[in-house]
């Protein structure tokens, strides 16, 4: 029992001088990040990593809407995605949604209380003919809703990317998904690097990035910190952290993957520490693996949701996430 309570000390000393790093203005290295990810006081890293939260952002609560635009027939493999053609998942398919059908949602998502809306399509890269009509979507969004306009369109062209950023979209998401030496495990259509590539082109263009991945596809705990700091990297302005829930018909169904609540608690806690001043988004899967909705990672460093549905799969009600928030003592 004494050597237990003294190797909980030195986590806890180790787990309070990272943090006094990182509020000092400095970084903590890949070693330091594979031994918070391994401690047992739990308590004390979330508690940490909120206190950085805190300390470089303000006490609100980034609340995100999103539609999935143009579902499904998307010609990449990715093995946890029920919208690649390469698997039979049983999703309802659709060409790009009508601008009306787009701009209802939008307005439900301002009238919810949400702060941003994304419009997500499946597709490696829209043709020309769907980017130009995305264009007059997002003219039309612009002055439908007062809400942050974000879009997540597959791989990016600079001239592509110039565009959106004259049109006044706010954020584009491209997330890497997972770390580079586990990606080839989940992915052959294209490489780790393509992605980077897109985030680069983002940055460039002057639009902030959304950056995340998923968590709990069988890669292991310092594959998770590689992923982190290859996105810090890219100096993302959101991360929306996933949690993989297999989807029927896709690989990853049958892989039997599987990550513990504590173990996701630890990852967004950690990523804090990398990356303090980001937007840190806890999104699909939260409804699976947490009873609470959420709670716990929103005060272990998360400081932002994703509310009303995700892609593929139905997601909490608006309300219900506002009385999250409002019990933990958090502004929307």
């Amino acid at each position: 029992m004494g050597s237990e309570v003294g190797l909980l000390m030195q986590d806890f000393d180790f787990i309070d001088s990272c943090m006094k790093k990182v509020i000092n203005g400095d970084s903590i290295c890949f070693d330091d990040a594979e031994r918070l990810i391994s401690t047992n006081n739990v308590i004390k890293l979330a508690d940490s990593a909120n206190i950085i939260t805190k300390n470089f952002n303000d006490e609100n609560i980034d609340v995100e809407s999103l539609i999935n635009a143009k579902s499904g027939n998307c010609p990449e493999d990715c093995s946890f995605c029920a919208q690649s053609t390469f698997y039979e998942t049983g999703i309802t398919k659709f060409p790009l949604l009508a601008d009306d059908s787009i701009l209802e949602k939008a307005k439900e998502a301002e009238a919810n209380g949400a702060s941003s809306f994304c419009l997500v399509c499946a597709y490696r890269e829209p043709s020309q003919s769907d980017f130009q009509k995305i264009c007059k979507i997002i003219e039309k969004l612009r002055k439908a809703v007062k809400l942050q306009i974000n879009v997540s369109l597959g791989f990016m062209t600079p001239e592509r990317a110039q565009k959106l950023k004259s049109l006044g979209v706010k954020r584009y998401n491209h997330n890497l998904e997972a770390s580079e030496s586990f990606f080839s495990t989940i992915c052959k259509t294209h490489d780790f690097s393509d992605r980077i590539k897109t985030a680069k082109i983002v940055k460039d263009a002057g639009l902030e990035l959304c950056c995340g991945g998923i968590i709990g596809m069988g890669e292991t705990t310092k594959q998770r910190i590689e992923l982190a700091f290859s996105i810090s990297s890219l100096k993302p302005d959101e991360v929306p952290i996933n949690i993989l829930i297999p989807r029927k018909g896709t690989p990853k169904e049958l892989d039997n993957c599987s990550i513990h609540q504590i173990d996701i608690i630890r990852t967004i806690a950690v990523w804090r520490f990398i990356m303090p001043k980001t937007i840190l988004k806890i999104a699909g899967g939260r409804e699976v693996y947490f009873n609470d909705s959420g709670r716990l990672a929103l005060q272990a460093g998360a400081n932002g949701i994703i509310t009303g549905g995700y892609l593929t799969t139905n997601g909490n009600e608006p309300n219900k996430d506002f009385q999250l928030i409002n019990k933990i003592g958090r502004d929307k």
